[in-house]
């Protein structure tokens, strides 16, 4: 998930050849966010909105543009997102940040299967699989979403699979599965984009954790940044970094089975890796989950038969067992409230029925 600030988009000059920064990483729902452009007021700034600050340095911008980027969170100062009005003080950092990096090279169109659960002219729905890529990057160059995308619209005219305009609104780590929405239009993605800024939209995600959390019904309230002894991890934070950002999940129980639960999630905020992160801190890791410590028997005997048991339960599921199981919004269009729900996907059915046999047992 995540956020996971939950997104971000380019309303402004996608031509301009600047280098992406990951300023963090994808998250539950594609939280991450990557700097495109880095602009550093002058120490005799006058006060000076931002959206007039930014449409005489970013070429072929409006400033109806740079104000619809601000509505959806993409513009920051001093590594907050900031409103239209916000003045740009003397020595201000100012920040275009979007929600993937560019693409470095031509997006090559690939048959890869999609699961869709819902398209129209505005939208598309669709049902992603644990182990599929995102966005290209970072040595993912080929065999992601965005390649499949660009073969589903390979006879779509109005459809640029490079324009930032469009496309993904929000994101879900690569083993991570379930359900995204992909805007067609330039409106449509401008109009989702408020709704996961303002976090309007509705996010339940499935997970098996190890334990089972007490309270059966709890919220999870702590800053999440980057895990100073580990980059490739985030953490809780104390509330005193200012690295640390705002995060709140709220879980429910749904099944006990005594060394590892089921339960749901439901995103407050959407920070990098957030139910990950959360559910580690209180002391439930995610099952099968290699990054945070879910990867090695946590609760339980240590027999050898439920040793066992425990590997036969990680071949079964060989990856966080997480889903983004439904997906909520307003339709961009017409106003109406869209509600998605994707089953539980076979390994983390299987991972769940094996441990229900056993627990009954």
């Amino acid at each position: 998930m995540t956020d996971d600030k939950e997104i971000a988009s380019d309303y402004l000059n996608p031509e301009l050849e600047v280098d992406g920064v990951d300023i963090d990483d994808a998250g539950e729902d594609g939280a991450g966010l990557y700097e495109h452009f880095r602009f550093v007021a002058d120490k005799g700034q006058q006060l000076l909105r931002v959206d007039k600050f930014l449409v005489t340095r970013l070429e072929k911008s409006s400033r109806n543009r740079i104000q619809q980027a601000a509505d959806a969170g993409c513009i920051h100062v001093n590594g907050k997102a900031v409103k239209s009005n916000y003045r740009v003080k003397p020595l201000d950092v100012v920040q275009v940040v979007m929600d993937r990096p560019r693409y470095e090279l031509e997006i090559i169109a690939e048959d890869i299967p999609l699961d869709i659960v819902y398209e129209d002219d505005a939208l598309l729905v669709v049902n992603k699989p644990a182990g599929l890529v995102v966005h290209p990057g970072h040595g993912n160059y080929s065999g992601t979403l965005v390649n499949a995308l660009a073969y589903h619209f390979r006879d779509n005219p109005d459809y640029d699979v490079s324009d930032p305009r469009l496309g993904l609104v929000h994101r879900i780590d690569k083993d991570t599965s379930g359900l995204l929405v992909v805007a067609k239009t330039p409106d449509a993605k401008t109009h989702l984009g408020k709704q996961f800024f303002n976090k309007t939209t509705k996010r339940e995600y499935n997970a098996l954790v190890w334990g089972v959390p007490e309270p059966a019904i709890g919220r999870v309230e702590g800053n999440i940044g980057r895990n100073p002894k580990d980059r490739l991890q985030m953490a809780v934070l104390p509330d005193d970094d200012p690295t640390g950002k705002h995060a709140v999940t709220h879980y429910e129980v749904l099944e006990d089975f005594a060394h590892v639960a089921l339960v749901k999630c439901v995103l407050e905020t959407g920070r990098t890796h957030q139910i990950r992160v959360h559910m580690r801190h209180i002391g439930h890791p995610l099952f099968s989950d290699a990054r945070y410590g879910g990867d090695v028997i946590l609760r339980g005997e240590r027999s050898g038969s439920y040793r066992k048991f425990i590997e036969n339960c990680f071949e079964l599921c060989p990856r966080q067992a997480l889903h983004a199981r439904t997906l909520g919004f307003v339709h961009p269009v017409s106003g109406e409230e869209m509600f998605f729900s994707a089953p539980i996907p076979d390994d983390m059915t299987a991972l769940i029925e094996k441990w229900r046999s056993y627990s009954s047992r």
